[in-house]
């Protein structure tokens, strides 16, 4: 027997079934990850100290850890953006020719090659110039290896998004500024990149957050150190490697001490993404047109 059910009834229960199936799927990705914050922060917080954030590594903290992944992320970020985004430009208002195909397949390749193959690569090739006299072989664990590695990470991630981020300019606002007979380099610096700062600035934190979690390319250059930094041809402490390097650690006090440095790292994140999300939406609403 067929039950007489209308249309609008019928809309009404598909509408309730996909809203619980939706609700169903976050919750099944939420599981993991909550997962591992909630044993990050049980194990982590009952060490957790003011003298862990202000301790070298070498007595027990992660202070200088947290200093040189700063240290690493800034540098990375005054090569890479400036770098990125004139990139996004030229790829967003010249690019339509070969050398502009060829860029933009090369950054798209860039984008997907493995962080250990970019290490790798840098590891050699800050290597080889140091045997042919154009550098030290020292520099292969050092700050500037470090940043070399995660710049050649953040540079074609940042022009893509960045080019993205410009194709979203109407035609009309370029056609517009280009009647009232303004240069097109002027259009680009006072009307195109303005129209697309938010987005600019959204692909930046993007481009930021991409390395700042990198492990594997820098336990090949910057590779870690048990003191404070101290200049940029010296190796660099990073929170990321005293975690990676504690993992394997058969004894009880090393243990603790990666469930430490996980438990700081992992509060430290979302307190970023706020900052970073509301520092967006503000410049977002400055922008607006």
């Amino acid at each position: 027997m067929k039950l007489p059910v209308d249309r609008d009834t019928r809309r009404r229960w598909i509408d309730v079934a996909m809203g619980v199936a939706a609700f169903v799927c976050v919750v099944i990705a939420i599981i993991p990850l909550g997962s591992i914050l909630l044993e990050a922060s049980i194990r982590g917080l009952r060490s957790l100290s003011p003298a862990l954030l202000t301790s070298t590594t070498g007595g027990g903290g992660i202070g200088n850890a947290i200093q040189g992944t700063l240290i690493l992320i800034l540098l990375s970020a005054l090569v890479s953006l400036p770098v990125g985004i004139l990139t996004g430009i030229y790829l967003a208002e010249f690019g339509k020719n070969r050398l502009g195909a060829a860029v933009r397949f090369f950054v798209e390749v860039m984008t997907q090659v493995p962080s250990m193959v970019v290490g790798i690569f840098v590891y050699s090739l800050v290597l080889e110039l140091g045997l042919i006299g154009l550098g030290s072989p020292r520099l292969v664990f050092s700050t500037i290896s470090g940043v070399l590695a995660l710049s050649t990470i953040m540079v074609p991630f940042v022009a893509r998004t960045s080019e993205e981020a410009l194709r979203l300019v109407p035609i009309a606002v370029r056609e517009s500024s280009l009647a009232l007979g303004i240069p097109r380099y002027r259009t680009i610096l006072r009307v195109v990149v303005p129209s697309a700062s938010s987005a600019l600035v959204t692909g930046g934190l993007l481009g930021i957050a991409r390395v700042a979690g990198e492990t594997a390319p820098l336990l090949v250059t910057a590779f870690g150190s048990n003191d404070w930094f101290r200049g940029l041809r010296r190796h660099d402490a990073r929170a990321q490697h005293r975690v990676a390097r504690r993992h394997p650690a058969p004894f009880r006090f090393e243990m603790s001490g990666r469930w430490r440095s996980s438990s700081a790292w992992n509060r430290s994140r979302p307190g970023t993404a706020r900052s970073s999300r509301s520092r967006t939406s503000r410049w977002t609403s400055r922008t607006a047109w």
